[in-house]
């Protein structure tokens, strides 16, 4: 594809898992080429885990690195070893998600890639950052949560906390290290320099509490749960027809909102009622307000009430399934929700990219095969001789 605003970088990819496939993704969605680097015994481990067909990598893994090159190397041996010296020389990023210190036993800290190439940009995602107390402690996405104040921060009063499904840890963080990433390689065109980056999952995701942490900045206080009630106290979930596990719409009614909910659903005598004039009345009463609501949303589906409180200006949204966002005709019409074609795999759904650049349109590929593109990138960008291929595999160097 031409024209992609990353085009010109070169990624070697050395993560798993989440929090680095995902960042690597990223940027190999806006034109990067992206070399997914994985051992000789059998690559990333999301490659199996959780899947639902034999012999078939996961979506597990396919859903963290479509737009990928894939090859695979062992660098516990001298030869796999020079090997990777040369993918450093080729690269302007590695990007990896080993537990701290990982990199430097393998010989291959910042200062050791720096040294092979001055220009590139070390890229590391660790659980709780590279120095500090805990930075010796692994972590994963709900430990990462629970640390970070997310956990305690989600669920409801008088329950334990509840994790949020959403990988504001993995995810969240290779995020965040695909902006560093661009930072530093923006950078790079002023001081002809590369540079090592650092995210901590935790850190990440303290980023993200920021209106979490208003309160706990400016009032202080216990830290209370709120539920499906929300900050204010009054409910934000309201059921709709035909009842069943997911026919919910989320309403906001803070402030003038509750007015022009009031309006939209006919009921404008509500805003005479004293016992509903202000936030602070409403939450008085707040089981009424939810009465009110209730019987207007009940009459109608999820997608109704949406669709007809929108247009007012009404902040609301029908509450979703995760199986109905990949129904959904809006997020087709946005592709969001894409089929990729893969002669081995099978054409597969998958989700595409929430970047839209006018200029660096994305097409979703799939993702590499184990090992795919290793004799490609071994003869073709690293000069190796196609004759010493086959030695390579026996001694175990590459699949």
């Amino acid at each position: 594809m031409t024209g992609q605003a990353l085009k010109r970088f070169k990624i070697l990819d050395m993560s798993r898992v989440q929090a680095g496939p995902s960042c690597g993704q990223l940027l190999a969605w806006l034109g990067a080429d992206v070399v997914k680097l994985e051992d000789t015994a059998g690559g990333d481990n999301t490659r199996w885990e959780l899947s639902h067909q034999e012999n078939v990598d996961s979506v597990y893994f396919t859903i963290f690195n479509n737009n990928k090159r894939a090859m695979t190397l062992n660098l516990k041996d001298d030869r796999g070893r020079e090997i990777f010296t040369k993918l450093v020389e080729w690269a302007d990023v590695v990007l990896e998600n080993f537990s701290k210190g990982v990199m430097e036993r393998l010989g291959f800290g910042y200062e050791k890639l720096r040294e092979i190439n001055p220009r590139v940009v070390h890229a590391s995602i660790k659980g709780f950052g590279e120095y500090g107390r805990w930075s010796d402690f692994k972590s994963f996405e709900l430990a990462a949560q629970a640390t970070s104040g997310a956990l305690a921060a989600n669920g409801y009063p008088d329950r334990p906390p509840v994790a949020t499904p959403v990988g504001v840890g993995d995810s969240g963080t290779g995020l965040h290290t695909a902006i560093g990433i661009l930072a530093a390689l923006h950078q790079r065109n002023d001081t002809g320099e590369g540079q090592h980056v650092e995210v901590s999952m935790q850190d990440g995701i303290v980023n993200l509490m920021r209106y979490r942490l208003i309160s706990s900045l400016s009032v202080g206080g216990a830290n209370i749960r709120p539920g499906y009630r929300g900050g204010n106290g009054i409910p934000r979930v309201y059921p709709c027809s035909p009842g069943e596990s997911d026919d919910y719409i989320m309403i906001q009614l803070r402030g003038q909102a509750f007015e022009t909910v009031m309006i939209a659903i006919g009921r404008e005598d509500i805003l005479e009622d004293e016992r509903f004039a202000t936030d602070e009345t409403r939450l008085e009463h707040a089981d009424e307000v939810k009465k009110i609501i209730d019987a207007w949303t009940t009459q109608r589906t999820k997608f109704e009430a949406f669709e007809h409180l929108a247009p007012y200006g009404i902040w609301c949204g029908a509450v979703i399934s995760p199986e109905e966002v990949l129904t959904n005709e809006h997020l087709i019409e946005r592709d969001m929700i894409v089929t990729v074609p893969d002669s081995e795999r099978g054409d597969y759904q998958m989700i595409g990219c929430p970047i839209k650049l006018e200029a660096s349109p994305v097409e979703v590929t799939s993702a590499p095969h184990y090992s795919q593109h290793t004799n490609e990138i071994l003869t073709e960008l690293l000069g190796v001789e196609e004759s010493e291929l086959p030695e390579l595999r026996e001694r175990g160097v590459i699949v």
